[in-house]
């Protein structure tokens, strides 16, 4: 049986206390529609669950290290809203894989994968963890992968036919209907800059510390120095990047972190 994030019923938050600020969403995403790569999302993670439960690497659901993914999930999913206001409609569910891959995601729709690889190579704290899921859950609520797939249909069809289409929703859904892999989708540069920043306001305004988002990114340097960085991670901005951009961030996210902490007193 799926795992919808028990607690959470999806209410909507209203926030206008300051935070981060990011850039529009591209039109190239309104080539396909979100019901449909929502759609689609859902069918792919089902079935990644299933192979996963034929090879015994999915978590029971009493899980500890599940458990823990979730109390946090349910102290990060009320403030999602603020960034998709189809966030409070979306089926939230949790998985954790049993591999030792650093990787963690989060599909269209809200399906969230974390693997055991990144909580015990990297030894995550709770804030650590707090801020790997909400850089993974803005990929969902920013519509990363319906803008990558709407690339995608630009680049083969050309400009002018992209002009006269823009918004109908077609090509983008012939693209997906063709078959595109969602786990396969190489996010920008720009999406993963996007995904740090509010990944640090959505924990900030869950009560956990978004200067872990520093100690998250050394580790993470420390775990792939001298190797070949994870598959996930190889198109993404460079760590002493991501630290320095978290830290110009901290001032506008510490004080929605100090007031969350002040509330749950």
């Amino acid at each position: 049986m799926a795992f919808v994030v028990m607690g959470y019923s999806g209410g909507a938050i209203a926030q206008d206390d300051g935070g981060v600020t990011v850039r529009r969403q591209s039109r190239l995403a309104k080539l396909i529609s979100s019901s449909d790569i929502e759609q689609a999302s859902a069918a792919q993670y089902q079935q990644l669950k299933q192979q996963a439960q034929q090879q015994g690497a999915l978590a029971a659901q009493n899980d500890p290290q599940l458990n823990r993914l979730r109390a946090i999930a349910l102290r990060i999913l009320p403030f999602t809203t603020k960034w998709n206001s189809r966030a409070q409609e979306w089926p939230w569910e949790i998985n954790l894989f049993k591999s030792q891959q650093i990787n963690a995601f989060c599909m269209p729709g809200g399906k969230i994968a974390f693997f055991t690889g990144i909580i015990d190579t990297l030894h995550l704290t709770d804030d650590e963890i707090a801020i790997v899921m909400g850089h993974e859950i803005t990929h969902a609520l920013r519509e990363h992968s319906r803008e990558q797939i709407g690339k995608q249909a630009a680049t083969s069809l050309g400009a002018n036919v992209l002009s006269q289409l823009l918004g109908l929703g077609n090509v983008g859904n012939a693209v997906l209907g063709a078959g595109a892999n969602l786990l396969s989708l190489r996010f920008s540069r720009d999406d993963e800059t996007e995904a740090d920043a509010i990944g640090l306001e959505l924990a900030a305004r869950g009560g956990y510390n978004p200067e872990a988002g520093i100690s998250l990114w050394k580790k993470m340097q420390q775990a792939t120095q001298g190797s070949a960085p994870p598959k996930w991670l190889s198109d993404h901005p460079a760590n002493e990047d991501r630290i320095q951009r978290i830290t110009q961030h901290l001032p506008e996210v510490m004080p929605l972190y100090e007031r969350a902490k002040a509330q749950s007193h």
